[in-house]
């Protein structure tokens, strides 16, 4: 059977690439074709349509400014999916996008399975009647969405967090300390994690409020988790500041690091699941903020508060996002035994919650038999 995946962004690549490769266990015959990034491409040996790295925009003003590049993303995906005559659309996250591809195939006769839900609970609830008439299947990854769509009369599919797989197939590379040390050219210094985002636009909002703080630490090393989906040329501040960037060790580094700075975001729950003590950290654009709270109704915005409901993690967003609020926090997180032990046990509860690993193999198999029926 045929299968295009869509995604736009690297968590989403990551997540469609693993549950390719549990595809491939139930359908040995499978074929492939996507618009994502290098994790899809070096499981199915193919050059993705469009390359997240083209996608990847973030806020409105970033995608005011980029529409024409977008119009012609929607062209150009049509056009290869109409080529390919897939028997079945699967679309990852990255709703702005695949809502909008999710009423075109529909309309085209083409099978619609959405995998990661768009946070129509957050903002914008209305866009549930798209996914109740154009999508066939809906996987959500977090606990509480299956009871959302519901109360909206549509039955959605809670088989687990993919993250939960993505993280346990990595266990076994992490490397031990002194490899990481080696490697990095590191110092002995304990680590400190910076996970700045994987969007320019982030990482220029964001870095330079989170490399100040290092001149409060000085028996620590801060060390940055880069994306290679962004030019080196975004981490020219910390480079020039003499803080290391680290590339594709992002799970390394989690794991061997004492506390983490860490953008709102999907790394905020990857974040939990090393059981590494964070502060969560958001900066965005003044206009984009004040358009997004005339829309989003939540209490938090990390994933481990949003899933638990209550405040697990400390968020510091938009003015609370200081070299002081940060500082404090981290002397917490390091120096307060007993609070750092009970974010740790939280994260424990939280792990437990998600119900562990298997979720990519279970969503494949499902995705693969009701194609067959």
């Amino acid at each position: 059977m045929r299968y295009y995946f869509i995604a736009g962004e690297a968590s989403g690549d990551m997540h469609a690439a693993n549950c390719i490769k549990n595809i491939y266990l139930f359908d040995a015959n499978a074929e492939f074709a996507f618009t994502g990034g290098d994790q899809m491409k070096a499981i199915t040996n193919k050059t993705p349509d469009i390359h997240i790295t083209q996608m990847n925009f973030m806020g409105f003003i970033d995608v005011l400014k980029h529409i024409k590049i977008i119009k012609q993303n929607f062209k150009t995906v049509k056009q290869s999916i109409l080529n390919f005559k897939p028997d079945v659309l699967i679309l990852v996250d990255y709703p702005g996008f695949n809502l909008r591809m999710a009423k075109w195939a529909f309309e085209n006769g083409i099978k619609v399975d959405y995998y990661i839900s768009p946070t129509v609970w957050a903002w914008k609830e209305g866009r549930v009647e798209i996914i109740k008439k154009y999508v066939k299947q809906l996987f959500v990854i977090l606990p509480f969405e299956k009871q959302f769509y519901e109360k909206h009369n549509y039955k959605a599919h809670f088989l687990g967090h993919p993250l939960l797989d993505a993280i346990e197939n990595k266990r076994k590379d992490l490397k031990k300390i002194e490899e990481f040390i080696r490697d990095n050219k590191l110092n002995n210094q304990p680590i400190i994690a910076v996970l700045p985002g994987s969007r320019l636009q982030e990482i220029n909002h964001m870095l330079k409020i989170m490399i100040k703080v290092r001149s409060n630490f000085k028996e620590y090393q801060f060390v940055i988790a880069g994306t290679n989906t962004l030019p080196q040329s975004a981490y020219k501040l910390a480079l020039d500041n003499n803080i290391k960037v680290v590339f594709n060790q992002t799970y390394d580094l989690l794991n061997l690091a004492e506390a983490g700075i860490i953008k709102s975001g999907t790394s905020t729950l990857e974040t939990a699941l090393f059981k590494l003590p964070q502060v969560v950290c958001y900066k965005a654009g003044a206009l984009s903020i004040k358009i997004a709270k005339f829309f989003v109704n939540i209490k938090f915005i990390s994933l481990p508060n949003l899933i638990m409901d209550k405040p697990i993690v400390k968020e510091l967003i938009q003015a609370d996002f200081s070299v002081n609020n940060i500082t404090n926090e981290l002397n917490l997180l390091l120096k307060n035994k007993e609070y750092r032990n009970n974010q740790i046990k939280e994260y424990e509860n939280l792990i437990n919650f998600l119900g562990g690993a298997g979720a990519s193999n279970k969503i494949a198999k499902q995705i693969v038999e009701d194609i067959a029926k």
